[in-house]
């Protein structure tokens, strides 16, 4: 039997069930489960009384890579694959897929919120956008099937964030909260090009990214508002880098970091909102038009995405092993009462035990 941790109520915690995957239906496959990242979205679902499309119980968890080892009719060619199952799967026939914006499709699958998440040992899911591994290549770059596990949000996220951004060779990327998801925007920035500022208010989380594409790290904490912008306006000019049109990633998922990125507004800069909060802000909108500026919204990743992101680690030009921690998925409830006191500082893989 295949088992699952669901999620019975808020703060409660999760129980084990075993269950049978059963027979997938049409166009649907059966993915036996090599890891599931836990994501600051988990924690808003179990904590914080973020709502969840699916009634309880519900196993959480939607960055989730396997192998799939039973496929319904239409699926056949998914038989024995690795794949990386996309955090939120589009419909593919609405208006809105058909003119190229899936992300805001209406019907779309979200694993651990529209249906049965990725925290159990098999997962049932469309095979519509899955994004398969060769584990070959894989390995040749020290990785594991579980590893790749977070690139369904972790790294497609602020992937699709960079893109819609525009971001290019001789931009200025500032990336403002490096945990799971901006230390991948950090990578990503690098990779298209650009020089990336990371800001954080962990030490620990300023000093990973400091090999891995951030060419100056700056603790909140230490500036004020004013401070802080003047503190990378000097960077800018000391290394012949644009005073302007800065793209600003905003991953910290708080008001106080969300703050703290509208303040770096600058003329023509583009400000991408990459994290969650349920906290309200208030800013002066007015900004955006007196900086002829812009606000981008980023809503996960189109499933087309995902092989160019998963390229980039292929590729060796990001780097997932030093910012990713294996656990027992039988270690759930402690994992999620540690990551969510900020215990860690790599993003967590639940693996299930064979």
């Amino acid at each position: 039997m295949a088992q699952r941790w669901l999620m019975v109520a808020q703060n409660e915690p999760m129980q084990r069930e075993e269950f049978d995957p059963g027979p997938p239906g049409a166009d649907e496959v059966v993915v036996k489960i090599a890891g599931c990242g836990v994501c600051h979205t988990d924690l808003g679902f179990l904590y914080d009384g973020v709502r969840l499309n699916h009634e309880l119980p519900l196993a959480l968890g939607h960055e989730i890579s396997g192998r799939v080892v039973a496929t319904g009719s239409g699926a056949e060619q998914w038989m024995d694959r690795t794949v990386i199952v996309p955090a939120v799967m589009p419909c593919e026939e609405c208006d809105a897929c058909k003119r190229g914006k899936s992300t805001i499709c209406r019907t779309q699958k979200m694993p651990g919120n529209d249906i049965q998440g990725g925290f159990a040992t098999h997962i049932t899911v469309p095979a519509r956008g899955l994004c398969p591994v060769d584990l070959d290549r894989l390995e040749a770059v020290g990785l594991t099937l579980a590893d790749v596990s977070v690139v369904a949000d972790a790294l497609t996220t602020p992937y699709q964030a960079a893109v819609q951004a525009g971001i290019s060779p001789g931009d200025l990327v500032i990336v403002n909260g490096v945990g799971g998801v901006g230390g991948y925007a950090v990578q990503v920035a690098a990779a298209m090009g650009a020089t990336v500022v990371a800001i954080d208010v962990v030490p620990q989380k300023l000093s990973a990214v400091e090999g891995y594409g951030a060419s100056l790290t700056l603790n909140a904490r230490e500036f004020d508002h004013r401070a802080l912008k003047k503190e990378i306006t000097n960077f800018a000019k000391s290394n012949n880098l644009r005073t302007s049109e800065w793209i600003i990633m905003e991953c910290s998922g708080t008001a106080a970091g969300q703050s703290t990125a509208f303040g770096l507004l600058n003329h023509g800069a583009t400000m991408c909102v990459v994290g969650f909060t349920m906290d309200k802000l208030e800013v002066r909108l007015s900004n955006l038009m007196a900086f002829h500026a812009r606000l981008l919204g980023n809503w996960g990743c189109p499933p087309e995405l995902y092989p160019g992101a998963l390229e980039l680690v292929l590729e060796g030009k990001v780097k997932l092993a030093p910012f990713v921690e294996h656990r027992s998925l039988d270690e759930i409830n402690q994992i999620f009462h540690d990551v969510h006191d900020g215990k860690f500082v790599r993003r967590v893989v639940l693996v299930p035990q064979a």
